[in-house]
């Protein structure tokens, strides 16, 4: 069995931006119309600056450049210990997210936001997905050669509702999909930063039984963060904490109105190569309390080796290396997927309730101590061993579609 000590990042921390505003009401009656289908026009009418015409933004090989997060360099040049992979950067690429950078062929960049309701009753993840890691149809190309992670998006929505759940997965391609320096537009949902705000709009159909889902949800950062750390061991994958401290705005149309506010997450990854080839899984989880966001991200490397980041982010601006913390588990879920949660030495985590139960893949909403502070948070653990069996590719088709 591999070292289960938990290894906290290089020495040093890293510079967050404090950010103080007044909160602003979301309204669904401020929704946009749907995206045009000209693809000279605007993202929303009214919605987006683009001072930047409007371009294809395709594929890199000689120089992949910056990669979403605000990388400031190529990767392969960093550690793979787990400290911080480069320097921060310090112009306007490193406050929020950047949607349009060059991606590798076989590549992938998506960009997740988790929110939990003040009362415990609801929560939402959205995750927008360009070369969308776990879809079926973007396996099936890989095998056939080198494939366009463009022709492979998805803005995946989660609802966990007082009342009921729902779950959006829907992959598009060609003209479904534009990208801007501050916005990315899959189908007819979006996500856009603006004055340090992210607003996503979603508008799609559940699988394998179709309903509307729709709402908008705005992202509003305690803090954003400029520390970015590289997951593997060649520098292939990339990990960026963009607003690991936020508050968020909920505002839910279909399956069922209702409006929430809670504590919030935002952050992105990044690779040049599928998932599955460098692990064979992970557990990542995110816990907030009283103006502190923890986060532990422990990767089983396909080369057997084993490494978990764990950082601290408080209002303040501030965030640094912690732990080490103890690895303890709550129960397996369904599908029989280990939950590994990693928390204070001499307690234990308690999972309050099970979102997502796949063959490969569980979320989570958990409770713990977290440097000696009570906190919950969301918890995911992933095998990619699962994922590339033929069982859970032949299942997953019934829920992903493809438009």
């Amino acid at each position: 069995m591999r070292n289960s000590r938990v290894f906290a990042p290089g020495a040093g921390g890293s510079r967050l931006t404090s950010i103080h505003r007044a909160p602003r009401r979301d309204d669904a009656e401020r929704f946009r119309p749907h995206v045009p289908g000209d693809g000279g026009g605007a993202l929303r009418a009214g919605i987006a600056r683009l001072e930047e015409p409007l371009r294809e933004v395709g594929l890199a090989h000689e120089d992949p450049g910056l990669v979403p997060g605000g990388w400031g360099r190529p990767s392969g040049g960093g550690r793979a210990d787990g400290g911080l992979e480069r320097a921060p950067c310090r112009d306007s690429r490193a406050r929020g997210p950047r949607f349009d950078e060059p991606l590798e062929r076989n590549g992938y960049a998506w960009w997740y936001v988790d929110a939990l309701s003040d009362d415990g009753q609801a929560g939402i993840t959205i995750i927008g997905l360009v070369g969308s890691v776990f879809s079926p149809f973007y396996a099936a190309a890989r095998k056939r050669g080198l494939a366009d992670p463009l022709a492979h998006c998805s803005m995946n929505v989660a609802i966990y509702g007082r009342q009921r759940d729902a779950w959006a997965f829907t992959e598009r391609g060609g003209t479904d999909v534009r990208r801007y320096r501050t916005a990315l537009v899959i189908g007819p949902s979006s996500m856009e930063w603006e004055r340090d705000t992210l607003t996503v709009r979603f508008e799609e159909r559940s699988a394998p039984w179709p309903s509307r889902i729709s709402g908008s949800v705005r992202i509003m950062p305690t803090a954003l963060a400029d520390a970015q750390f590289t997951l593997d061991s060649h520098g292939r994958h990339r990990w960026g904490p963009i607003a690991p401290l936020a508050r968020a705005e909920v505002c839910i149309r279909h399956p069922e109105t209702t409006r929430w506010s809670g504590t919030a997450y935002l952050d992105s990854n990044a690779g040049d190569e599928p998932l599955e080839d460098a692990f064979t899984g992970w557990s990542w989880a995110r816990a907030s309390a009283r103006g502190r966001t923890v986060v532990t991200y422990d990767t089983l490397r396909r080369d057997g080796s084993r490494q978990c980041i764990a950082q601290s982010f408080d209002e303040h601006g501030r965030s640094a290396a912690v732990g080490p913390f103890a690895e303890r588990r709550v129960e397996r879920t369904l599908w029989g997927m280990d939950r590994p949660v990693h928390v204070d030495p001499g307690t234990s985590p308690r999972l309050l309730r099970t979102l997502e139960d796949t063959p490969f893949y569980a979320r989570s909403e958990i409770a713990g101590t977290f440097l000696g502070e009570r906190a919950r948070g969301v918890h995911e653990t992933l095998s990619l061993d699962r994922f590339r069996s033929r069982v859970v590719q032949f299942m997953l088709p019934y829920r992903m579609r493809r438009a």
